[in-house]
């Protein structure tokens, strides 16, 4: 754990800029005065014999917003959650029971502005034991791992690109085997597999 807890802290002191769905799209015309609503999610990142892995969730079909996506777990920031790592705390055990006593919150990542009207802050942390995933019914389908060194490499991520709202829209893509990891999950990755390369 301590090698991969180190190579994390060293790529959270790196520099990096805040991103947005809208990084590859410079055309994107934003509507002025627009308000972002915070979110926490969180980037946890356990040890196996296997090596370091990313825990991430698919999303119900069934929801509203981004179903059947790949996501961190986390979500909105409520009234109650002392800043965006107690909320990504408090969804990670709630979505897949991840409990908050078995992580180890080691930093932020920059923000992430989503086509959603969302500000994402990445809570890059290390997940003390080996536990038991269990996904919360009609929100997540599933809860998976990929091996950290697939998601930290540059040379795995492609731009795709699909019609939305009208105009053609740019994003990033890092597939797994039968997991599409693209959009905000993606871009996020994209950011931390700069400040560890």
């Amino acid at each position: 754990m301590t090698a991969t807890r180190d190579r994390l802290l060293a790529a959270l002191e790196r520099s990096g800029a805040a991103s947005s769905d809208f990084d590859l799209n410079p055309g994107t015309v934003l509507p002025p005065g627009r308000r972002l609503r915070g979110a926490g999610v969180m980037v946890p990142v356990i040890d196996t014999p296997a090596g370091p892995q990313v825990i991430l969730t698919k999303r119900s079909s069934a929801l509203k917003h981004h179903p059947g996506q790949i996501a961190f777990p986390g979500g909105k920031i409520d009234d109650t959650d002392a800043d965006a790592t107690a909320a990504a705390l408090r969804e990670a055990q709630e979505e897949i029971g991840l409990d908050r006593a078995n992580v180890e919150p080691l930093g932020i990542l920059p923000p992430h502005e989503t086509v959603t009207g969302f500000t994402v802050t990445p809570v890059l942390a290390m997940v003390r034991e080996e536990f038991t995933a269990r996904a919360e019914p009609g929100e997540v389908a599933e809860v998976f791992r990929v091996p950290l060194s697939h998601v930290t490499d540059p040379a795995q991520f492609t731009v795709q690109s699909r019609h939305w709202r009208g105009v053609q829209r740019h994003y990033y893509t890092v597939p797994f085997g039968p997991y599409y990891i693209w959009g905000a999950t993606a871009r996020i990755l994209r950011s931390l597999a700069a400040r560890m390369t």
